[in-house]
């Protein structure tokens, strides 16, 4: 992609607006805490401290409005707590320099490796520093700075408090994830009925098993429909899958396909009223014609074999969805012969190591958050000094601006410079505006900034542009309370603003982290995983006696981790202005393709996993292990450019193929459901070779599976 049409294409995301469902309440709580923590320092400290504080309050909301698993009243007092502690430092040193610079620089680039911990901590940490360069302007000495960094604290505290105090959609988000991945598998079950081998997006169930892990105070509280219902999720799509594959037995048309059909529209329908009522906490609504189709005795006529197993296997798991949805299970809500999710999340206290592990582990070369912590840094410094230069005052806003735009990913960068720059231009054209007609005092200014905050809160979810008219506005009236001058500050905040972003952009362009040089290598891990997962369910059809349900669990997640770590890196390489490098587009497409089918594959035989009653299958070490290593060797040739060999997966399903003696020559060796899994496998895998041969001819296709 040129960098013009990539320039085009980031522009016009940044000023996309989108329909999102807004929160009233929510948004209300935020602006009310707001104007308590504004108000009350207004009468008793003044509009300076005032204005100190209401950053503080105006922060702590909007952390607890990024997407995160931890109690809202922790995010807002961590926001109000760091942005206390920078605010005092800041000040602390901003009389010398030098220090002054040495902390900037270093805080900043703590700020930029926070992203290792996840997006809301990136952006709590970005912010921080952002707001900090305001903050310190506004305190005179060393004790009124300590007031000031108090009433931030303040401002985060209040913010907690009211959210205790006055609760919306308590457990909202962690509703909303598992609905979400309940809906999915009603749609997928939908979809199966017009394509037996449909893709499924895995995200909703990784950000449902996300969502399921709590704090040790959070487990004790939580809402009985939400605890285990997402393991059940997670059982559900192998079984579907295995129940509509034509491979598994039941032919394109005919009878069974018909009653397949059947049995998976009804377990759409069943879901999806599970998921309404996991999201509102509501009772289960279920039709009686879709219980009648999962519980008829027909399937024992019309189903024989594998389909019969998946579809039994169904109902049961469906019943277990009902029992916890409706509450009706153990005291707990799940059904006794279910394990519980104690997936812990660390308490606050406990995270900070595990932060601190994931900062060093991006300590390397080649590491993006680590290039992004080093080129944020450089900006903050240098647009320090390009504001200090500037004839105009209030420098601070050029390094704000290039800190609070500034992503480890080259397009969010991009799009939300210009996002900010357009936004701030109508929001400060706005507050003037309001300004020259009203002619507003401190209380007039502080109400106004309330009402500007309240409606960022209300539609920050709909565009960053839209987020940034409010911003903007809000913060002209904020900093007019404190004594500013109106004219002033609209020339300042816009050419400084706009140097800010411009800063931003440059730094990418020079010192960049394109994601386009290492699809291949996000390939090669995909293929590993997957290779992973495959090997491990044959290996529980070796050794049923001893197989370890947690390995393939383990196993499984791996593989989506990393599908979904190539899903990210191919969208954001689309965007990119670098040229092809060693993988054209529609050859990744191809090759993700081949890698779903393949696990997909692994998944279905899964399904079917065997008793430990039951006998070994003969050959599925072999098997398990040609495909451990083969994909191990697969991943190498990817990543050198090279097309891979699948001769020993070829070699151990060929191995299936020749007849025993003692059957006369008619029976092949192993399972069928084995065997045809392994015919899906090699495939896939083959596929996958062929996706990566870009010079037009084909690879070779074994005989093995010519014959499958």
């Amino acid at each position: 992609m040129s960098w013009l049409r990539a320039l085009k294409e980031t522009a016009r995301s940044g000023l996309e607006i989108e329909r999102q469902r807004l929160e009233p309440l929510i948004a209300f709580r935020g602006a009310a805490g707001l104007a308590l923590v504004v108000g009350t320092s207004l009468v008793l400290f003044g509009p300076e401290i005032a204005a100190s504080s209401a950053f503080g309050a105006f922060q702590a909301a909007i952390a607890t409005f990024q997407r995160s698993w931890r109690p809202r009243p922790v995010l807002a007092l961590v926001s109000g707590a760091s942005l206390a502690v920078s605010t005092f430092l800041g000040y602390v040193t901003a009389s010398n320099p030098v220090l002054f610079l040495c902390l900037l620089g270093g805080w900043t680039f703590l700020a930029g490796l926070a992203w290792a911990a996840g997006p809301t901590g990136g952006i709590i940490a970005s912010s921080n520093v952002a707001i900090m360069l305001v903050t310190i302007t506004l305190p005179t000495s060393v004790v009124d700075a300590a007031a000031h960094a108090g009433m931030i604290l303040v401002g985060g505290v209040v913010q907690a408090a009211l959210i205790v105090l006055f609760p919306v959609r308590r457990w909202g988000a962690q509703r909303d994830a598992l609905a979400d991945a309940l809906a999915a598998e009603a749609d997928y079950a939908r979809r199966l009925r017009h394509d037996p081998v449909a893709p499924f997006d895995p995200l909703p169930l990784m950000t449902a098993r996300s969502a399921a892990a709590v704090t040790p105070r959070q487990a004790r509280r939580r809402p009985a429909e939400l605890h285990g219902a997402r393991g059940i999720a997670e059982r559900l799509r192998p079984v579907l899958a295995s129940l509509a594959d034509p491979a598994m037995g039941v032919p394109a048309d005919g009878l069974e396909r018909a009653w397949v059909n059947e049995l998976l529209g009804a377990a759409g329908s069943v879901l999806d009223a599970a998921a309404r009522a996991v999201r509102h906490g509501e009772p289960v609504h279920l039709s009686a014609t879709d219980l009648g189709v999962l519980k008829t005795p027909d399937n024992d006529v019309i189903l024989v074999g594998p389909a019969l197993r998946a579809a039994d296997r169904l109902a049961a798991l469906l019943d277990d969805v009902l029992e916890i949805a409706e509450g009706t299970g153990t005291e707990s809500g799940v059904p006794e012969h279910l394990a519980p999710d104690t997936r812990h999340r660390p308490t606050l206290l406990r995270l900070v190591p595990v932060v601190l592990k994931a900062m060093r582990r991006e300590l390397h070369h080649g590491s993006p958050i680590l290039r992004h912590a080093i080129r944020v840094a450089v900006v903050a410094v240098a647009g320090y000094f390009v504001g200090a230069a500037l004839p105009l005052g209030h420098g601070y806003w050029a390094p704000m601006t290039a800190v609070m735009v500034m992503r480890p990913e080259f397009s969010q960068t991009y799009g939300r410079s210009v996002a900010r720059f357009g936004g701030t231009l109508v929001g400060v054209g706005l507050a003037t505006a309001i300004v020259q007609t009203a002619h507003p005092d401190a209380r007039l200014s502080a109400l106004l900034a309330v009402v500007c905050a309240g409606l960022m809160y209300l539609l920050m979810r709909t565009g960053y542009a839209v987020g940034q008219v409010c911003v903007s506005a809000y913060v002209v009236f904020l900093l007019g309370m404190a004594g500013d001058d109106w004219s002033q500050t609209v020339t300042e905040r816009i050419v400084l603003t706009l140097v800010g972003g411009l800063l931003a952009m440059i730094s990418y362009a020079l010192y960049p982290a394109w994601e386009t040089p290492r699809l291949r290598n996000r390939l090669a891990e995909w293929l590993v995983a997957d290779g992973r997962y495959a090997a491990t369910v044959v290996d529980r059809y070796a050794d049923p006696a001893h197989r370890d349900l947690d390995e393939v669990r383990d196993a499984l997640i791996a593989t989506r981790e990393a599908r979904v770590a190539w899903q990210e890196a191919l969208a954001t390489a689309q965007h990119e202005p670098v040229r092809h490098r060693g993988i054209s587009r529609a050859a990744a497409t191809d090759a993700q393709h081949a890698l779903a089918q393949l696990g997909r594959s692994a998944m279905v035989l899964e399904a079917h996993l065997p008793a430990r009653s039951a006998d070994p299958v003969p050959g599925a070490a072999q098997l398990a292990e040609a495909l451990r290593r083969a994909t191990e060797k697969g991943a190498k040739a990817v990543r050198e450019r090279r097309l891979p060999d699948w001769q020993p997966v070829v070699d151990a399903v060929a191995h299936w193929d020749m007849p025993t003696p003692a059957e006369d020559g008619t029976t092949p060796v192993g399972d069928p459901v084995v065997r045809r899994g392994a015919a899906l496998l090699l495939e896939a895998l083959e596929e996958f070779t062929r996706a990566l041969d870009e010079r037009g001819g084909s690879t070779r296709v074994s005989s093995t599976l010519a014959e499958h």
